[in-house]
């Protein structure tokens, strides 16, 4: 049973491009926040999906779309609630590097 940071983006997230920064293993539910945070001076827009797809969420899975962060700013969103199989994917505007991604929370086994 991991606590704690369950995931993050090294490096910060590449513009436009889709990341993985956690996925919640067999045999586990997890119950976690994502905190996306903005270093860029200047404002970004970012998606959040929980995927049943380790590579492209459906539109159905956004959860966030299209939100704005606004220059060294911070967005949160707590309280999610996860099966095993479910990826979290991330999305930004944002210059690459210039955004943050951490997933904590904690992850309970299901057996």
């Amino acid at each position: 049973m991991a606590t704690g940071r369950l995931g993050y983006v090294s490096g910060g997230l590449t513009q436009n491009t889709l990341a993985q920064p956690y996925s919640v293993p067999s045999g586990y539910y997890a119950v976690f926040n994502i905190s996306l945070t903005n270093t860029a001076s200047t404002s970004c827009t970012i998606r959040i999906a929980l995927s049943t797809s380790a590579t492209t969420p459906n539109i159905g899975e956004y959860i966030e779309y299209g939100t704005t962060v606004i220059g060294n700013g911070v967005f949160e969103r707590t309280g999610l609630v996860a099966q095993a199989g479910i990826y979290v994917h991330v999305y930004t505007t944002a210059a690459t590097g210039t955004m943050t991604c951490n997933v904590y929370g904690i992850e309970t086994s299901t057996t």
